[in-house]
């Protein structure tokens, strides 16, 4: 098997990228409500975590349900990030954040834009040359 067949065989196991999905949501929302500090690779500005975060999600969301419009994608990664802010604003050591929504909102908009390209490239495409 060619290893661009394998990469194929591995893009395409949607139940795979459920389970992926549903991690990386429980991990996200972890991070987000606890008051403990992780060593977790992160950068020195938390707008650029919330981007790369909901980027994340969304090419995993896009990866689990390829078809999916993306409104149907964006539409409850946009909401989950503002109960992220909703819950955080019921936190004594969090705080509510309309910028974090933006950057979870920037970060959506990258996902999007990322996996529309990534489906012009022949290796997501149903070729198996």
């Amino acid at each position: 098997m060619t290893f661009k067949k394998r990469l194929i065989t591995v893009l395409s196991c949607q139940p795979l990228w459920r389970v992926v999905l549903a991690m990386s949501i429980i991990a996200v929302l972890y991070l987000a409500t606890t008051s403990q500090t992780y060593p977790v690779p992160a950068s020195a500005n938390d707008k650029v975590n919330h981007f790369i975060a909901f980027l994340e999600l969304t090419l995993l969301a896009f990866l689990a349900w390829p078809g999916a419009r993306v409104l149907y994608v964006a539409s409850p990664m946009l909401l989950f990030g503002l109960l992220i802010e909703l819950v955080q604003s019921l936190l004594p050591y969090r705080e509510f954040s309309l910028f974090d929504v933006a950057a979870d909102a920037s970060g959506i908009l990258a996902g999007v834009i990322s996996w529309h390209l990534l489906l012009r490239k022949p290796v997501l495409s149903n070729s198996t040359d």
